[in-house]
């Protein structure tokens, strides 16, 4: 049992890299995560948009695109767009991987959260859209304003989940070789693990990681039992049962 307190919770090491995980590994990780989420779930949109387009050539590159990074060991695709694209984007990031480690994975989120949007969106009755049309409204229109914001509020606990994913992918970046004020959680503890052959290091940043994803996972699943609360208060006022 000393042997086990020694090698996973020795507070001296513990203490020793908390500095570095609240004022680096802590900011980085969660700009890695935010920026990808926001620069995946733009592109996603754009994805679920054409992919329920009646335009194949619309449809079809969706699809490929979705296949491919779905489909792609997320550490593949960060080697390979990291240093791949580190030869050719060299004059604008330099030999800064951290830009390049934020685009890939907000290359595959785009892909995960793209089928999110479409299955949000197609689960919206097509009624919505017709009545719309009917009032008046263009295709796009109808869809901006009415459909999409329905098929939105639907996904919400899956987007949270996505972010979820992403903050915990965030530690794959380090592959990538950051510089010392880049480093994210795992990077971090994982340094000094190597540096003193103890574990404890990387039991604290996954307690970190854990007080990031836990509050959050608490979140999706309220968001969603609102939603289904809701939903069934929808049901009985339209069968009826009670008034709105």
């Amino acid at each position: 049992m000393d042997i086990f307190l020694d090698t996973f919770l020795n507070w001296d090491y513990i203490l020793q890299v908390l500095p570095d995980l609240f004022g680096t590994g802590l900011l980085n990780t969660l700009i890695i995560a935010v920026s990808s989420s926001v620069l995946g779930t733009l592109l996603g949109m754009v994805l679920a948009v054409m992919g329920l387009s009646e335009r194949r050539w619309l449809r079809w590159p969706a699809r490929v695109y979705t296949d491919i990074f779905r489909g792609l060991p997320a550490i593949l695709t960060i080697l390979v767009v990291g240093q791949g694209l580190g030869v050719l984007a060299r004059d604008i990031v330099g030999t800064n991987p951290y830009p390049l480690g934020i685009l890939a994975l907000s290359l595959i989120a785009a892909a995960y959260i793209g089928e999110i949007f479409r299955s949000g969106i197609q689960s919206v009755d097509k009624g919505q859209f017709e009545a719309s049309r009917a009032l008046g409204m263009s295709h796009g229109k109808a869809m901006l304003l009415v459909v999409i914001p329905q098929g939105v509020r639907r996904v919400l606990p899956a987007l949270v989940n996505q972010f979820i994913a992403l903050v915990k992918d965030s530690a794959l970046v380090y592959f990538l070789g950051l510089l010392v004020s880049q480093r994210d959680l795992f990077r971090i503890g994982q340094d000094l693990a190597a540096n003193t052959g103890n574990l404890s290091p990387l039991v604290a940043a996954g307690l970190f990681y854990l007080a990031i994803t836990v509050p959050l996972t608490h979140l999706v699943n309220h968001i969603d039992r609102r939603l289904r609360d809701g939903k069934k208060e929808l049901d009985l006022v339209a069968s009826g049962k009670v008034t709105a």
